[in-house]
C-alpha cells in the first residue's frame, strides 16, 4: 500500500501546510492530499486558507503528486472556475495533480445563502459538473446549457497536455455507483470493504484512495486530548457532517462526543503498532493508497516518525 500525507487546511496555517508538504516529501511519503474548505469544522481548528493558493505554493517547494480531498465543484464555486483553478494547479505541478471531488458539506457550501440540496440533487449536480470540467479541459470553446449549469463561450487555456484525473468521494452505495460511473478513482475515509468492493466491481482496476487521521504525541493520552479538542466532529454519526451549516453548529453537536469515544476511535501517541494496525485495516478493506493526517501541534514529529519507522515497515 502506498502511504501519502494528508494536509488539513482546517487546522493549519498556509505556511504550516507548505512546511508539512516539504517535510512529507523528505520523509518518503508518496503523495499529498489537501482538504478544500471555506470554514473549519470548529473555531478551535481556526484555519481555512484558499486551497488553490496553497497548492500553488506547494508546487514551488515539493515534487509530490497532489490530490484535493475533496473539492465541491457544484454550489460555492461554479465548475467552470474549478476547471480553471485545477488546470492551473496541474500545470504548476507538471501534471502531478488529481482533482478529488465530492458533493460537499453545508458547512462550506451554504455561505452564499442558497438552499442546501438533497443528496440526490447534489449527486446529479456533481455528475453534470464533472462532465463540464472534462469538456473544458479539452481546451476547446465550450457553451453548455444543462439542468444546473450554464456556460457561454468558455475556454480554459492553461491545463496540461494530459488532463488531470478526477477521483470521486462517496460514503454510501448510491454515491459509490456515481463515483464508479464518472470517476477515474474512488475516495473514502473509512475502512469499509463493502463500499470499496462495490466501486471496484463496477469500475474495474481504477484505484481507491482513503484518508485517515492520527494524533501523534509523546503518549496516547496527550494525543487523545489534542484529537478531542480539535477534531470532535470526527465522532459525529450519520449525515451530520454534510448538513450542519456552521462551525458553531458543529461545536454544539460535538458536545455529545465523549472523550471515551475519542479514545476508542482515534490512533494516538507514538506506539508503532497502533499506527501500523490502522494502515492494515485500510489495506484489508481494499484501498490502494492511504493518506494520513496529523491532529495537533506535533505534525513535524509525526512526519519524521512515519519516515523513520512507519513507512519502512509498510513498504
Amino acid at each position: 500500500m502506498r502511504i501519502g500525507y494528508f494536509l488539513s487546511t482546517e487546522e493549519y496555517t498556509p505556511a504550516d501546510l507548505v512546511a508539512q508538504a516539504r517535510a512529507a516529501e523528505q520523509a518518503g511519503f508518496t503523495g499529498l492530499w489537501i482538504s478544500d474548505h471555506f470554514h473549519p469544522w470548529n473555531n478551535e481548528q481556526g484555519n481555512s486558507p484558499l486551497v488553490w493558493s496553497v497548492i500553488g505554493a506547494i508546487s514551488q517547494v515539493c515534487d509530490l503528486h497532489v490530490t484535493t480531498a475533496v473539492t465541491c465543484p457544484t454550489v460555492r464555486v461554479h465548475p467552470a472556475i474549478v476547471a480553471q483553478a485545477a488546470g492551473t494547479c496541474a500545470e504548476l505541478l507538471d501534471g502531478r495533480f488529481t482533482l478529488g471531488v465530492g458533493t460537499g458539506e453545508a458547512l462550506n457550501e451554504s455561505i452564499l445563502g442558497g438552499p442546501w440540496p438533497t443528496l440526490d440533487v447534489r449527486l446529479e449536480m456533481l455528475e453534470e459538473a464533472v462532465g463540464l470540467i472534462r469538456e473544458l479541459w479539452t481546451g476547446e470553446v465550450v457553451s453548455h446549457r444543462g439542468r444546473h449549469y450554464t456556460v457561454e463561450h468558455a475556454r480554459i487555456y492553461n491545463v496540461p497536455e494530459v488532463p488531470p484525473e478526477i477521483f470521486v468521494s462517496a460514503f454510501g452505495p448510491k454515491a459509490v455507483d456515481v463515483a464508479a460511473r464518472i470517476g477515474d478513482g474512488y475516495i473514502g475515509t473509512s475502512p469499509d470493504a463493502d463500499l470499496v468492493g462495490r466501486f471496484k466491481e463496477a469500475a474495474g482496476d481504477r484505484p481507491a484512495q482513503a484518508g485517515a487521521k492520527v494524533a501523534f504525541a509523546s503518549s496516547r493520552e496527550e494525543g487523545w486530548k489534542h484529537a478531542h479538542r480539535l477534531w470532535p466532529n470526527a465522532g459525529l454519526p450519520g449525515e451530520m457532517a454534510q448538513i450542519l451549516p456552521t462551525p458553531e453548529h458543529f461545536e454544539q453537536a460535538t458536545q455529545l462526543v465523549t472523550m471515551d469515544s475519542t479514545r476508542e476511535s482515534v490512533v494516538a501517541g507514538n506506539e508503532l503498532e497502533d499506527h501500523l494496525e490502522q494502515i492494515e485495516k485500510y489495506a484489508d478493506a481494499g484501498y490502494d493508497e492511504l493518506y494520513v493526517a496529523n491532529m495537533g501541534p506535533h505534525f513535524l514529529e509525526m512526519i519524521e516518525f512515519y519516515g523513520e519507522r512507519v513507512l519502512p515497515a509498510v513498504t
